[in-house]
Formats: structure tokens, sequence, C-alpha cells
């Protein structure tokens, strides 16, 4: 590939087999929305522009693939109408121009490099992507020429001679166009068809009439899976799933039960790290090396820096960042607060809106009491600090370096560089009371 490239994402369909109120290609897969995917993959050629065509009344969808320039496909008249939707985008433009399907998540960068090399390697007006499925039926299929292996035809299941049906080479959607020809090409397609819609399969009958040669490249069936059900939805996470597990893995992540941990399509985990079952990736997780995330914990837009201990059961919420060699342990909650290096906080206890000062101990059971039913207000813990079990500390809260919180304190305010700060209220007992009290309630109540 070394000629410019151009893509064209189509996003303008609604999916009403998905039934949702969202535009069918926001839809996430591996926490990021399948046009984003595609937009993504673009990238990763080097395109030099990218163009996404919407339909109307689509704000959300052009703000998730700002800053790309949109265009607008007000009638919904077949896919080269969409392409044509872009217009103004495509006058002028030299090279390649790829036509892309954002409910398409799963072609590789390496699959639509080799699909535009194809199309420079002959100077051919079109390249399009096939695959050979089991059963072809309700495909279009790709005719070639058994010499040259020149595209010949894209002919419709239903339009399909009993040759053509045998056939089992299947469009795919995904063209290289000519750039240079593009428009031409575009304008050229009529809609004299059972629906009165412009396809961009006719591209290569047009290409051909003019004299052009058009080529097909073979690719893997499941890259083709373009999404339009919920069904499809969860098939095509299931694969981008093993996709991720096995570059974290190649990558030098360890997976123990690789099937039930979860990552999202920006999850980066460190070498050496160690990811026991059932852990879930939310998005913007970032891990250091020789990190051990133990099982059943969820992590979503945090940073865990390296040799940190995670869970089991750790919630990391978003803004957490851990510190090296730091441990959040069994059923602890972290969110918007920095872990110091070395810090522990080993179980059962909620940080919020917070410092952790380095090496500092937090007891079972601590709750920062970060908000007031109005604002979120800070905790800041010194380092080397130290912090009894089930301890309240009711924000804004200052704690000095090396300070011993009381176990069972409820603090407020600021407590010194190392003092030691309880609050109890004072102990009393009343011997006998208990048993006379038990008297009464049975006397009362019939209850023995």
């Amino acid at each position: 590939m070394s000629l410019e490239l151009s893509v064209i994402v189509l996003a303008a369909g609604m999916g009403t087999r998905m039934k949702s109120a969202l535009p069918k290609v926001m839809h996430k897969v591996a926490g990021k929305p399948m046009v984003n995917h595609v937009i993504d993959t673009a990238a990763k050629l080097c395109a030099a522009k990218t163009m996404v065509v919407v339909g109307p009344d689509m704000p959300k969808l052009i703000e998730t693939v700002s800053p790309h320039p949109t265009f607008e496909q007000t009638d919904r008249l077949g896919t080269a109408h969409a392409v044509l939707a872009a217009k103004d985008g495509l006058a002028g433009l030299s090279g390649n121009v790829l036509v892309l399907y954002a409910d398409s998540p799963l072609f590789t960068a390496e699959t639509l490099e080799r699909l535009v090399a194809a199309r420079e390697a002959g100077d051919h007006a079109v390249a399009v992507l096939g695959f050979r499925p089991d059963d072809p039926a309700g495909y279009g299929r790709l005719v070639t020429d058994p010499a040259s292996g020149e595209l010949l035809a894209i002919v419709e299941d239903k339009e399909c001679d009993a040759a053509q049906r045998a056939l089992n080479f299947c469009n795919s959607g995904v063209m290289c166009f000519r750039a240079e020809d593009i428009l031409t090409t575009l304008e050229a397609i009529d809609n004299a068809n059972a629906k009165g819609e412009f396809y961009l399969t006719d591209a290569v009958a047009v290409s051909r009439a003019h004299g052009k040669s058009c080529v097909a490249i073979e690719v893997d069936e499941q890259e083709t899976l373009g999404v339009n059900s919920r069904a499809q939805l969860a098939v095509a996470e299931a694969i981008m799933q093993d996709r991720l597990r096995k570059a974290a893995m190649e990558d030098g992540a360890t997976l123990i039960d690789p099937a039930s941990v979860f990552l999202c399509a920006d999850t980066k985990l460190g070498r050496d790290v160690i990811v026991e079952p059932n852990v879930v990736f939310g998005p913007g997780v970032t891990v250091g090396d020789n990190v051990v995330i133990k099982a059943f914990s969820h992590l979503e837009s945090c940073v865990v820096g390296e040799a940190a201990d995670i869970g089991p059961y750790a919630r990391l919420r978003p803004g957490a960042e851990i510190g090296a060699g730091a441990r959040v342990g069994n059923f602890v909650e972290i969110k918007k607060a920095i872990v110091e290096d070395g810090a522990k906080v080993n179980h059962l206890s909620y940080i919020g809106d917070a410092r952790v000062g380095a090496k500092a101990n937090i007891g079972a059971g601590t709750i920062t009491c970060n908000y007031d039913g109005y604002r979120k207000q800070h905790t800041d813990i010194g380092a080397g600090a130290f912090i009894g079990s089930n301890s309240a500390l009711v924000a804004p809260v200052e704690i000095g370096d090396g300070a011993i919180i009381g176990a069972g304190s409820t603090i407020t305010g600021k407590v010194e560089a190392d003092a030691l700060t309880l609050t109890r209220a004072e102990r009393i007992e009343k011997a006998g009371w208990a048993a006379k009290f038990r008297e009464k309630m049975r006397a009362l109540t019939g209850k023995k």
C-alpha cells in the first residue's frame, strides 16, 4: 500500500432488529461503540481522511465519531446512495477510497491493508473482500475469472443461475475504489431493481462496462460478521474477547481462566500480570508489570502500579490510582482516590475522593464519608498513618503522616502528624440489667 487512503464509514442505519432507541452502531463491543472500532481500525492504516455517513437526527452518533466529518443520508436509498451522500468529501481525492460498515467491527487492519494493496497492485477500479461460508445461501456471489482471477460480477442470491448458486465465494460488502473513479462510478449506478435502491455492488458491473478491471480477495468468514441483532452483538463480543485475551497472553500476561476474564478494547496489561478467574475490566484500565488481580474483581477507568495486589472481590472505580506495591484487598471499593506506593487497604473498606499516603494502613471497615448529599469532600491520609478498624472519616479530613486513629473512631477536621486520635463514648455497664430486661419482656409477651 503506497497511495493515499481515504475511508468512508457507513453508519446511517437505525437497526430496527436491535429494538433500541440507540443507533445500532453505537452499541458496544468490548466496551467501545462498534463505529469507533471501525474508525480506529482505519486509523491503523494511516488513513488521511475518514468520513462517516449518518442518518437524520443522530446527534449522539455525530458526537461519538467527532472530530471526523459527517455527511447525512437523508433518505435511505441504498448503499451506493449512502456513499454518494459524502460526495463533497470525495471530490478531488486521489489514491484509494475504502468503504466500510459501522456495524462490522471485526475486520482487522491487516485484512483491509491486503484489500487496498490488491487494488493498487493491478490498478483495479474496485477491489472487493469476499469469504467462503459453509452455507452461501442468501449471500451475493463473487464471480471470478478462473484464469486471471479478475472479479467479473457480483450476483445477488435471488438472481443467481444454477452455476452461480453453486459458488461459495460471497460478498462481504467491503470495497476499495480507485479514488479518481469513484464519483463517476457511483453516479452511473441506477436503481432499476425491485427495491428501487442504489446498490454499491453494481459498481463492479459499471466499472467493467467502462473497460476497467476489478478484483476480489478472500478473508476469513469470522471477520465479516455484521451485527443486526442482539444475538449477533453477543457473537461479536465473544469473538472480540477471544482476540483480546490471546493478545494479552501473547504480550506477557497470565490469564488463569481466559474464558472468564472480560477485557475492553483499550485494556493495557503489563508483563507478568496474573489475572485470576472472573475478573472484569471496564474501559480505561492500565495495569503495570507484576500485578496480581485476584478473582471476582472489577476495574474501570483506573491505573494500577507495578507489583500491586488487587482483590479478591475488589472494585476499582473511575479515578482510582493504585501505587506500586500497594494492596487493595477483598470487598474494598476505591473511587477517585490515590493509594500511594506500599499502602494497604486490606478489606471491607470504602475509599473515595481521597489520598492514602505511602505505606499507610487502612483497617477493616474504614469508610471515607465523602458526600454530604450536595458536595464531594476530600480526605487526605498521610504517609505511614494507621487507621483503626471501623473508623469513619467525615470529609473534609486531613490526617498527618504517621498518625494513628483508634478503632471505631469518627474523625473530622485535622489530625496532627504522629498523634493518636480516638473518639469513643464513655463505657457504661449496669450489672444484671440484661437478665431483668428479659424477665420483664417474658412477662409482657408470654414468650420464653
